[in-house]
């Protein structure tokens, strides 16, 4: 049966009334403050693509640089009927339910270890999904009676990582990037999955990967189960990690 196509849906910024385009943005310019940046600002949203914009705020940061927001119309728009975006399938349960499903399906405790690799020394997220205060009232992985949870922490190999996982036993292999100056999250990424493969581990862990420009289609690109971007908490996490360890178990 062919393809049923979607109908159109155009959008566009909204700022003031629908379909405005009204837009702001914000930057920094390796200048300082005058009148000659600002108008440098203000050409440069142009370029961009913003009609008529405007400087609203400008501030001088001292050493040679300075910081703008401009307020502009937005003349693009898309169409979201045009393209599909890749994200993991699986059903989200609350704490309670992925318990129990772990409890019923393993019969034992699912082992999670997690863990900032290489230069990444930013533990907030990683802490965030493993932690017992977890993150915005979501309790993280080390409140789950049926899983246990281990934060290695930040700036760790990625050899250390798979030896700890090796010794654990380790059904689940979570890491947090946020450092991403210079795309380094995509080498520190592809080692530790390379490296798995060269174990001959990559099919007997399920490797997650999560941080603020992570998705779940670059994960896959990259040799990972699943990616999370922001907004992300342990019940995602577990969820998923659940789910997945039943579909490579099923009879």
């Amino acid at each position: 049966m062919a393809d049923i196509k979607k109908p159109e849906q155009w959008v566009k910024p909204y700022g003031d009334t629908m379909n405005d385009g009204r837009v702001q943005v914000s930057f920094t310019l390796p200048v300082a403050l005058d009148e000659t940046s600002k108008e440098g600002a203000k050409r440069l949203a142009l370029l961009m693509g913003l009609e008529e914009p405007a400087v609203v705020h400008s501030e001088d940061m001292g050493k040679g640089f300075s910081f703008y927001v401009v307020y502009g119309q937005c003349k693009h728009q898309v169409d979201l009927s045009s393209f599909q975006v890749v994200k993991p399938e699986y059903e989200t349960l609350d704490k309670d339910a992925i318990n129990a499903l772990i409890a019923e399906k393993m019969g034992r405790r699912m082992v999670v270890i997690g863990a900032c690799i290489e230069t990444d020394a930013h533990t907030v997220g990683i802490d965030a999904i493993m932690n017992m205060k977890g993150y915005n009232g979501h309790k993280g992985l080390e409140s789950y009676h049926e899983v246990r949870a281990i934060n290695m922490g930040a700036q760790v190999d990625s050899e250390e990582l798979i030896a700890r996982a090796i010794e654990e036993k380790a059904d689940v292999i979570l890491v947090s990037q946020v450092v991403t100056q210079k795309n380094i999250h995509l080498d520190n990424l592809t080692k530790l999955s390379d490296l798995l493969e060269a174990e001959g581990l990559r099919d007997k862990v399920i490797l997650v990967v999560g941080g603020p420009r992570i998705s779940h289609e670059l994960a896959k690109e990259l040799g990972y189960d699943a990616g999370f971007g922001t907004k992300s908490y342990a019940e995602d996490v577990a969820s998923f990690a659940i789910h997945e360890w039943i579909k490579r178990h099923a009879a």
